[in-house]
């Protein structure tokens, strides 16, 4: 891997896309359990008859969104090396105990919470960090890791959601790679991305843009408004590698991630990062328009499939904050196609924005139980 000479414009996880099985039960169980906002109701631009979905927090920042297209008829998938194992989200230190007591409340079976890098030496991350494991649904994995860093992050919550805000997630605090080797993934990531290498433990490997290199480009991108309305300086920008020799290759399909994207600051940025990227030798995509920002997609050497993704337009370039996740957009090009489209999407039932109630037991319960086991 080579290193290019302009410097790297990524800020760290813009968001996590992945897929899903019945679009209903995904809607209930990321809004009605774990309290993110559905910010974007669409359909996926490449296969109209699937909906697309994006979660995040009150206004959409970038670094809470995760996505699914929930495509019914593929096969569940099988997590394993070349693939985004893990999605972690960020809580409260004090929330670990109210969480377990939903957990065990709403039948979702869960491990933990663990301890994870607890014997750090660094001064930030001295405390460790407390992890609770548990699947979604389809039986992806999800990690809600309760560390000192939500209190910097407590903009990043869906206020109007279940979840009291002392307790809400905060965002994204990182995602797990799984790898069979780990060394050519790295180099691009410190080389070629702007990361660094900060923590270890046993196959666990850490990287995590920050300091004042992140400042840096904040301050060359961005408007003092833009800082605070994004709240720059603490957007998520951690990434484990796990090196696992021995692990079967993954599979695509429900339940597992389809793509993680990396957060520029502008179109200009992302054309850098494209040539940073097809200097090390690897293939990328034109720039595709998604709406909502600007996409190049490419594959990292462990082959998980990686994207470059810009901060505008946003999520609000065609809603207000208000009106965020309720109703079906689509693009300009797709809106002849609309009354087709109503008719063929699977109906479904968003949650409203001025009275949130939480699912009864009925059937949420059994919902989850059965698919996670």
């Amino acid at each position: 891997m080579t290193r290019d000479k302009a410097h790297p414009s990524i800020l760290g996880i813009h968001h996590i896309t992945a897929i899903a099985g019945n679009p209903q039960k995904n809607i209930d169980f990321y809004t009605s359990f774990l309290g993110l906002r559905l910010v974007k109701l669409t359909v996926n631009f490449d296969d109209p008859q699937t909906y697309h979905f994006y979660y995040g927090d009150e206004m959409g920042r970038p670094g809470t969104i995760l996505t699914f297209f929930p495509w019914q008829s593929m096969p569940r998938g099988f997590r394993g090396t070349g693939q985004v194992i893990t999605t972690s989200f960020l809580i409260p230190e004090n929330s670990t105990e109210y969480w377990i007591n939903r957990l065990k409340s709403q039948g979702v079976s869960y491990i933990g919470p663990a301890k994870r890098f607890e014997d750090n030496k660094e001064g930030e991350g001295s405390r460790g960090e407390q992890v609770i494991s548990l699947y979604d649904p389809d039986g992806m994995e999800i990690e809600l890791v309760a560390h000192k860093d939500a209190e910097t992050k407590k903009d990043h919550v869906w206020r109007r959601g279940p979840i009291p805000e002392d307790y809400a997630i905060r965002g994204f605090h990182s995602a797990t790679l799984s790898l069979e080797g780990y060394e050519r993934t790295a180099d691009l990531l410190t080389e070629n991305m702007g990361f660094s290498k900060t923590k270890s433990e046993g196959s666990r490997f850490r990287f995590e843009i920050k300091g004042k290199e992140k400042e840096k480009l904040i301050d060359n991108f961005y408007s003092n408004k833009q800082k605070r309305e994004l709240d720059l300086l603490n957007s998520p920008s951690t990434v484990d590698l796990v090196c696992l020799p021995y692990t079967q290759r993954g599979s695509m399909g429900v339940g597992t991630v389809h793509h993680i994207a990396w957060r520029t600051p502008t179109d200009a940025s992302q054309l850098d990062m494209r040539k940073i990227i097809i200097n090390t030798g690897l293939d990328t995509t034109p720039v595709i328009d998604r709406t909502y920002f600007h996409s190049v997609y490419f594959r990292e050497p462990g082959g998980i499939l990686f994207e470059i993704a810009t901060d505008p337009p946003g999520f609000m370039v065609d809603q207000k904050e208000e009106d965020l996740g309720q109703k079906l957009l689509l693009p300009e090009w797709l809106e002849s196609d609309r009354k087709y489209l109503e008719k063929v999407l699977p109906k479904i039932n968003a949650p409203p924005l001025d009275k949130f109630n939480t699912l009864s037991s009925s059937s949420f319960d059994k919902t989850i139980t059965s698919e996670s086991e």
